[in-house]
């Protein structure tokens, strides 16, 4: 998915920032071969392009992504930056931002297997949005696993978005206020992708 995207999209945690890095190792989209040109992508493939980069960073099917997309539509101010703060919201980005994971998609199975509970009571859908006030934290029993021992070891190096609080000792988290798009740093044009779908 990097690849064809032509950039790192972090999806693989930690391993994104070593050698191992797949785009590292062959920086160049899937299936080219040596001596064959690719055709110049239209305006309309670049837009589809950075809609399928935000697809993937996220971890959003499509179907899933254009009920965000309507979402952000309807919401007064400028869609493109609503759409990045309601992507940014999801629980398992949140999860993600607080450093309980390495990556968006082991938020996404932390969050689906239980182990997260917001405003102290479990929930297990990651595409639940978060909303100014609210906790997040581990399920009592979550705690005893070898990955929450492990974690509170490495909590320490982690660092946190301005949009939100972490209180290392006890490992949970709070949404301070909504997220601002220049607090997000996308790797997207949040702009192409409401052009793709206004066509």
């Amino acid at each position: 998915m990097c690849r064809r995207s032509g950039e790192k999209l972090f999806l693989k945690g930690s391993r994104c920032y070593t050698p191992k890095c797949e785009i590292d190792k062959r920086n160049k989209p899937p299936g080219q071969t040596a001596g064959r040109r690719r055709r110049r992508v239209s305006d309309r493939g670049t837009q589809l392009r950075e809609k399928q980069k935000a697809r993937y960073s996220y971890g959003a099917l499509e179907r899933q992504f254009r009920k965000t997309f309507e979402m952000a539509e309807k919401q007064t101010g400028i869609t493109d930056e609503n759409l990045l703060v309601l992507l940014e919201r999801r629980l398992d980005n949140v999860v993600y931002r607080l450093g309980f994971a390495d990556s968006r998609k082991q938020a996404r199975q932390i969050v689906r297997h239980g182990h997260i509970i917001l405003n102290g009571h479990k929930t297990d859908i990651p595409s639940y949005l978060v909303k100014e006030g609210d906790t997040v934290g581990w399920r009592e029993g979550s705690r005893k696993t070898e990955y929450f021992k492990t974690l509170a070891e490495n909590i320490e190096s982690k660092t946190v978005l301005a949009w939100l609080s972490l209180d290392r000792q006890n490992l949970v988290g709070q949404v301070l206020t909504m997220p601002t798009p220049e607090q997000i740093g996308a790797t997207f044009d949040p702009k192409a992708i409401t052009e793709y779908y206004s066509r």
